[in-house]
C-alpha cells in the first residue's frame, strides 16, 4: 500500500511540474519581444544604386538581428570614395530610430534620428537639433525602386537632395 501511494504522488508531483513548465513555456513565448515598426521597414532590405555622371551611389541594407537593420552607403567617382556612410535602423521599444555615421563628418560620432512616420511606403527620420539634414525620407516607389531624400535648413534656407535607386538584381 505504502509503495501504491509513493508511486501516486511521485506522478501527481511530476505531472503537476510539468504542466507548470508548459505555462511557462507559453508564457515566454507570449513575452517575446515584437519589433513591428521595424518589421514595417524591412521593405528596404537590399542593394539600392544609382549610376549618374557625377558617380555611383549604392545604398545597401540587411537584417542584423530582431531589432536591427544594417545599412551602408557609398558615393563613388571613378577610383575615389567621396562618401561613406554606416547606418542602423533600430528599435528599442516604441521608437524606431536612424542611427548614421558618415565619413569625415560629425568628428566620427554617430547622429541619431527618430521616425515620425512610417508606413508601408514611406519611412521618415527626424531630428531637429542636427545641422544638415534634419529629415531623411525613404519613399518606397515600387518593389525595385525607391527615393532617398535628406532636408533641412542649410545656411539659414531650405534644402533638399534626393536620391533615386534602384534595387539590383543579384
Amino acid at each position: 500500500m505504502k509503495k501504491v501511494i509513493f508511486y501516486s504522488v511521485t506522478i501527481i508531483i511530476s505531472l503537476l511540474f510539468t504542466s507548470c513548465l508548459k505555462k511557462d513555456d507559453k508564457k515566454d513565448l507570449a513575452e517575446t519581444k515584437k519589433y513591428e515598426k521595424l518589421e514595417n521597414a524591412k521593405w528596404i532590405i537590399g542593394s539600392w544604386g544609382n549610376t549618374t555622371k557625377e558617380g555611383v551611389l549604392s545604398e545597401t541594407w540587411s537584417q542584423l538581428n530582431d531589432s536591427t537593420l544594417s545599412g551602408k552607403t557609398a558615393f563613388i567617382t571613378g577610383k575615389d570614395t567621396l562618401f561613406t556612410e554606416t547606418i542602423e535602423i533600430i528599435q528599442i521599444n516604441d521608437s524606431l530610430l536612424y542611427n548614421t555615421k558618415v565619413s569625415n563628418q560629425n568628428e566620427g560620432r554617430t547622429v541619431s534620428f527618430k521616425a515620425s512616420t512610417l508606413t508601408e511606403n514611406q519611412i521618415v527620420f527626424e531630428n531637429s537639433k542636427h545641422d544638415f539634414p534634419q529629415k531623411i525620407t525613404y519613399n518606397k516607389i515600387s518593389s525595385d525602386s525607391l527615393v532617398a531624400k535628406i532636408s533641412g535648413k542649410k545656411d539659414g534656407k531650405e534644402a533638399s537632395e534626393e536620391y533615386p535607386m534602384r534595387k539590383n538584381k543579384h
